[in-house]
């Protein structure tokens, strides 16, 4: 292995290169969920349908994690990420000359293993370019693509749907990824454990290293956390857009912009904000990104049940902001929680089972269960559900406090 200590500015240069790829990861996600009333109205769809085409790239990307998660600690963690872009891209492109219901289906689940191989390594990747006391706010600019990617593949779905349609609209989306596939393949890895790393080699079988994660307390309480808000927020974000549409009375084009404006906004602010926090919480007490992260839940709930039930617009996205800037304030801390509570042989296997568990249990699920309820009561009552998976997670959160410093202080013994 090349022990050469990596440069500053080569650090900073490869969480840029990872920040656009993850961009790019949640685009290509997004893109299908704002031409939703396109795609219904062209295929003749019941909501039901509709929304299985999110759950089945979920239920993919959840299969498939645990194998990449294996062969994450054990294998070139670029090539994988590499690899991983390649397949999604093409999926995506390629979706934009499916015929039917059923060749969008098998290309949305193939968007969705080329995105799991990506999502397992990538973060414990970023966390070891940089020391842990920083892994905090390091995570939250590497998790800053979630609103601004999915700002963007609302805002790029919407424009290219309404004016081209929505076929245009997977193949344009799906081109940039291409570009950026050899750059990560180059990129130069640094030690697992980053600078801390420790002179150990992966023991024993891929079983005991899933089965000790599911020893960890505090790593099956944050996960059910994790699970709880990407149930809540994997549904809203799914259906708003055809919310706004329906209730609201907005186009595509028109309800897409605005949902991605406040998103991006909401995103960029309460990511950065909750990566600070969290950072300079965790250095008074040991459960200090727990704490930012359940209050975010616990404050961020009322404000989700009233963007659903406000009678006006303007209501509607002002409540939608506030919300997302408190839903996004937990995604550099909890994120960071696996690290610090996984070792580093294990922790491309500990985001496998992360991803596998936070999407089986949440937005795999919601789209379907929320398209099923909308069928049944009406869009507005169906998501309803979603605060209070938000207060769950919030409650989760300070569960897991009550394990963590001994859990980390195991890792770090």
């Amino acid at each position: 292995m090349n022990t050469e200590p990596i440069s500053l500015p080569y650090r900073r240069y490869a969480l840029g290169l990872l920040l656009a790829v993850n961009m790019l990861n949640y685009i290509d996600r997004q893109v299908l969920f704002a031409v939703f009333p396109l795609i219904k109205i062209d295929m003749r769809l019941t909501d039901t349908a509709l929304g299985f085409l999110g759950s089945a790239f979920m239920l993919s990307y959840l299969l498939f994690a645990p194998l990449f998660g294996w062969l994450g600690d054990i294998w070139s963690r670029t090539k994988l990420a590499s690899g991983g872009l390649i397949v999604w891209s093409l999926a995506t492109a390629l979706a934009g000359f499916a015929p039917g219901y059923r060749t969008l289906l098998a290309a949305r689940t193939t968007v969705g293993i080329g995105e799991a191989s990506f999502g397992t390594v990538s973060p414990g990747l970023i966390a070891d370019f940089f020391p842990k006391e920083r892994r905090g706010s390091v995570l939250a600019w590497f998790y800053v693509a979630i609103p601004v990617g999915s700002a963007l593949g609302y805002l790029l779905g919407g424009v290219l749907g309404q004016k081209y349609g929505w076929h245009t609209a997977f193949m344009l989306v799906g081109v940039p990824g291409l570009l950026l596939a050899i750059p990560i393949a180059l990129l130069r890895a640094p030690p697992r454990g980053g600078d801390d790393a420790l002179s150990q080699s992966p023991k024993g079988t891929v079983v005991s290293g899933y089965a000790a994660l599911f020893r960890n307390r505090s790593f099956v309480c944050n996960t059910l956390a994790m699970a709880a808000m990407t149930f809540a927020i994997g549904g809203l974000a799914q259906w708003i857009p055809s919310f706004l549409n329906r209730v609201h009375s907005l186009d595509v084009a028109k309800g897409n912009t605005l949902f991605g404006a406040t998103t991006v906004l909401a995103g960029i602010l309460g990511t950065l904000a909750g990566g600070w926090l969290g950072d300079r919480w965790q250095k008074r007490n040991g459960k200090g990104y727990l704490l930012v992260s359940g209050w975010g839940f616990l404050i961020g709930t009322p404000f989700a049940a009233w963007a659903i039930l406000a009678p006006g617009l303007t209501g509607c996205i002002s409540a939608i902001f506030i919300a997302e800037f408190f839903l996004f304030l937990n995604t550099g801390p909890l994120n960071t929680v696996i690290i610090n509570v996984s070792k580093p042989t294990v922790r491309a296997m500990a985001f496998a089972v992360n991803i596998f568990f936070i999407h089986a249990l949440g937005d795999a699920v919601s789209p379907s269960i929320l398209g099923w309820l909308s069928d049944q009561w009406g869009l507005r009552s169906a998501l309803l559900i979603t605060p209070g998976a938000m207060a769950l997670a919030g409650l989760l959160c300070f569960i897991c406090g009550r394990f963590v410093v001994q859990d980390m202080a195991k890792v770090e013994g």
